[in-house]
C-alpha cells in the first residue's frame, strides 16, 4: 500500500498523474461509499490513473449506506457497497443500475488480550452470544471450553462495532442470522442493526480503532485492516466443522461453489459458504454504476476504468489481502458492461 490507512471516512481521496496534460484538463470521475475495498480501490485509482493520466477519481471512503444514498441522489457517478441494494432500494434509483463485482473480502474477527497471543478458538454460537450480550467475560466456560491450551484471563468482553450504515455490517450480521436463530429473531441482518450491546466505531477504520484502544475488545474488520494494523485475529469454525484462519486461500474457496451459480444481477451472499477450507464470513464487493449514463465521456471513462478492473486490477488483489473474481465470473461481468450506454449507445 502506498497510503496507510488512518482515519478516512470523511475524506476525499484523489488520485492523478501529475503530468502537465493531465493537471491541465483531467476528467474527474467521483464515487463514494464501501471502507471495506479502500485498500483496494485506493491502489486501482492510482495505479490507473498513472498508466492514463487525462482521468482523475475522487472516492469518498464513507461506509456502503452513503455510497447508496449517494448514487441514488445522483451526487456521485458511481457508488460503491458490501451489501447489494435491497429491492426497496432500487425503487427510488433515477434509473437501472449494475452492480459490478470488482472483488472478495473476508470480515475477520480481531481482539484486543494481552496475554492471548493468538490461536483464539470461537463458534458460530459463541460468536453470537458474545454479540447479543449473554457471554460477557473472556474466562466464559463457553469459550475456555473451546481454547483448552490457552488460559482465558477473567475479563470483561467489549464488543465493538460499526456505528455507520455498513456492507461490512451486512455480511456481518448476515453470517450470525445465518448461523443463529436467536440472532435472526431479536436482530436481524443489514447495513445498521439495533447492537444489543457495544462500542461504535464509524467506518472499518473506527472499528479497528476501538479495538486496538480498548483492553479486551473484540470486534470484525475486513481482512486487509487487521493485517494493516497487524491485529490479533481469531480462526471461526466453519459450516463443515472445521477451525478455519482467515487467508487468501480461505476466501476463495468460499466463491468457489457460487461461481458455478452466480445470477445475473450479481447479488448474490457468500456466508456460511460450503467447502472444508472455506472462511465463513465472506462477501463480495460491488460498484453502482447507472446502465444510461447521462455524462458520455464520464461514462466511457468509468467503462474503460472497470474494462481494467476486470483483468489487470485483479491481478493487485492478493498482494492487499482480497480475492480475485473466479475468472468465469470476471468474464460474466465483462459482458455485463456493454450494458451501459449513453444516449442508447453502448459506451463499451
Amino acid at each position: 500500500m502506498r497510503r496507510g490507512f488512518g482515519v478516512l471516512a470523511a475524506i476525499v481521496l484523489s488520485f492523478a498523474a501529475t503530468s502537465p496534460a493531465a493537471a491541465a484538463d483531467p476528467l474527474m470521475v467521483n464515487g463514494a461509499g464501501a471502507t471495506f475495498p479502500y485498500p483496494l480501490y485506493s491502489k486501482w485509482f492510482f495505479e490507473y490513473s498513472n498508466a492514463n493520466p487525462g482521468v482523475k477519481f475522487n472516492y469518498q471512503s464513507i461506509g456502503s449506506g452513503g455510497g447508496i444514498k449517494q448514487i441514488t441522489a445522483g451526487t456521485v457517478d458511481f457508488g460503491a457497497t458490501d451489501a447489494p441494494m435491497t429491492e426497496e432500494e432500487m425503487k427510488a434509483l433515477k434509473g437501472p443500475i449494475l452492480h459490478i463485482p470488482t472483488a472478495i473480502g473476508a470480515v475477520v474477527l480481531v481482539y484486543n488480550l494481552d496475554k492471548v497471543e493468538g490461536g483464539l478458538k470461537l463458534t458460530p454460537d459463541v460468536l453470537a452470544g458474545i454479540y447479543l450480550g449473554k457471554i460477557t467475560r473472556w474466562n466464559d466456560p463457553k469459550i475456555a471450553e473451546l481454547n483448552k491450551n490457552i488460559t482465558m484471563p477473567n475479563a470483561d468482553i467489549v464488543v465493538a462495532h460499526r456505528s455507520d450504515g455498513s456492507g461490512t455490517t451486512d455480511i456481518f450480521t448476515n453470517y450470525l442470522a445465518a448461523v443463529s436463530i436467536e440472532w435472526r429473531a431479536k436482530v436481524g441482518r443489514g447495513k445498521s442493526v439495533k447492537w444489543p450491546v457495544g462500542l461504535g466505531g464509524k467506518g472499518n477504520e473506527g472499528v479497528s480503532g476501538v479495538v486496538k484502544q480498548t483492553p479486551g475488545a473484540v470486534g470484525y474488520v475486513e481482512l486487509a485492516y487487521a493485517r494493516q494494523n497487524k491485529m490479533k485475529i481469531a480462526s471461526l469454525r466453519n459450516r463443515e466443522g472445521n477451525y478455519v484462519v482467515p487467508t487468501l486461500e480461505a476466501t476463495s474457496a468460499a466463491a468457489a461453489g457460487v461461481a458455478k451459480s452466480m445470477p445475473d444481477d450479481f447479488r448474490v451472499s457468500l456466508v456460511d459458504a460450503p467447502g472444508g477450507d472455506a472462511w465463513p464470513i465472506s462477501g463480495l464487493t460491488w460498484l453502482l454504476v447507472y446502465k444510461e449514463q447521462k455524462d458520455a465521456a464520464k461514462g466511457k471513462a468509468l467503462v474503460q476504468f472497470l474494462k481494467w478492473a476486470l483483468s489487470d486490477g485483479q491481478k493487485m488483489e492478493a498482494a492487499l489481502d482480497y480475492a480475485a473474481l473466479p475468472k468465469p465470473v470476471a468474464e460474466k461481468v465483462d459482458k455485463a458492461l456493454r450494458q451501459i450506454t449513453s444516449g442508447g449507445k453502448s459506451l463499451y
